[in-house]
């Protein structure tokens, strides 16, 4: 463990910042008490702090709704910070009782002995482009809700589309011909496909955001190299890279895979092993993405015309590990099939395999776009 002279633990909130204080020296630490989470308020317990344990100190708080400002703030005044994934910080079994002076303390007290996980913490760029990828997300989600709720009210009306997709023109031309007897539940049925049409243009804006955003952020040349993988296009590509970040932080696909939930639980004890579903854990938004793009390997390996038009500006080297990606997920795929697995389990598997692939990708194009 780093060499500081005290280890500070803050349970932060919106409104307030619980101090907890751990010396290097050892003992039990020492509750500092409740401060308005303001700047100034801040400032005063920084003069405390240094006037009692000396500039060389550090803290941490757990990762939360509060974001990194506190964590920025920190660090551009010369102190080392950390903030703290909350999902793995150790808890007792039996303790069921929690206030914010025992969270400041638990987390000083973890801290000095090193038994914490710190989150990556991403630049205002970064964090900028996660924004980005994050409402645009948001959105999708609302335009499906709209769709659900005027699917529900064609259903009532006794009202069915007679073709394949409700998602092409065809089905929207359909709409527009609608007739209700009753004139309120024509301007009802107007106002849910006015809510639909509202909600696609907002997702529609937000892609072309996204690719107005790419021309000028540091990891382009990474978001391109990704689209050359069967499954992964602007959406999918950006909110990885947005996610994760400098993925070379991760010193293998499997310690990245884990990272991302994607491996396989386990119960294991004695000489019984129990393996369960994926863990879930990390970042959710990159996993989804990955299982959505994981489907499309469900069909024989090719180079179709939007692949090689996707693939046009990258290099030769990706372009050879996303063939090389192609023919082992697509036989994956129906190898798998063959053996009776569930299709969602063996499109798990495949999305598994798929952030292999990204992560041999950005390992070959990261650094280059890291210093251009």
């Amino acid at each position: 463990m780093r060499d500081y002279s005290a280890y500070i633990g803050l349970d932060v909130h919106k409104d307030t910042v619980a101090v907890a204080v751990a010396l290097q020296k050892g003992g039990e630490p020492l509750y500092r008490g409740d401060i308005a989470h303001t700047t100034k308020a801040l400032t005063k317990l920084l003069h405390r702090l240094t006037a009692s344990y000396g500039e060389k100190i550090a803290f941490c708080y757990e990762a939360g709704p509060t974001g990194y400002g506190l964590y920025r703030w920190l660090i551009k005044r010369g102190f080392y910070c950390e903030v703290i994934a909350p999902s793995l910080i150790p808890r007792k079994p039996g303790d069921r009782i929690k206030t914010d002076r025992r969270d400041a303390i638990s987390l000083s007290r973890l801290f000095r002995v090193g038994d914490q996980t710190a989150v990556w913490v991403p630049d205002h760029e970064q964090e900028a482009m996660r924004d980005l990828t994050r409402v645009r997300e948001d959105m999708k989600g609302m335009e499906t809700q709209a769709k659900h709720r005027l699917n529900s009210f064609l259903l009532r009306h006794s009202r069915r589309f007679s073709g394949r997709s409700k998602n092409t023109p065809a089905y929207f031309s359909w709409l527009e011909g609608l007739k209700f007897e009753n004139p309120t539940s024509q301007i009802v049925f107007q106002e849910y496909v006015n809510a639909v049409l509202t909600a696609q243009a907002r997702v529609t804006g937000i892609v072309e955001e996204m690719e107005n955003a790419l021309s000028s952020w540091a990891l382009a040349p990474v978001v391109e190299a990704l689209r050359a993988l069967r499954g992964v296009d602007l959406v999918a590509a950006m909110t990885v890279m947005a996610e994760l970040g400098d993925i070379t932080r991760f010193t293998s696909p499997k310690q990245l895979m884990a990272f991302l939930g994607l491996v396989p639980s386990e119960d294991s004890s004695g000489l019984k092993q129990r393996r369960g579903g994926i863990t879930k854990t990390g970042n959710g938004h990159v996993r989804r993405v990955l299982i959505e793009s994981a489907w499309s390997y469900r069909y024989p390996a090719r180079m179709t015309r939007h692949l090689r038009k996707k693939a046009e500006n990258a290099s030769p080297e990706v372009k050879t590990i996303a063939w090389q990606a192609q023919k082992r997920m697509c036989g994956r795929y129906w190898y798998l099939m063959g053996k009776g697995k569930c299709q969602q389990q063996v499109v798990t598997a495949i999305a598994r395999e798929l952030i292999g692939f990204i992560w041999a990708i950005a390992k070959e194009m990261q650094p280059k776009a890291i210093t251009a």
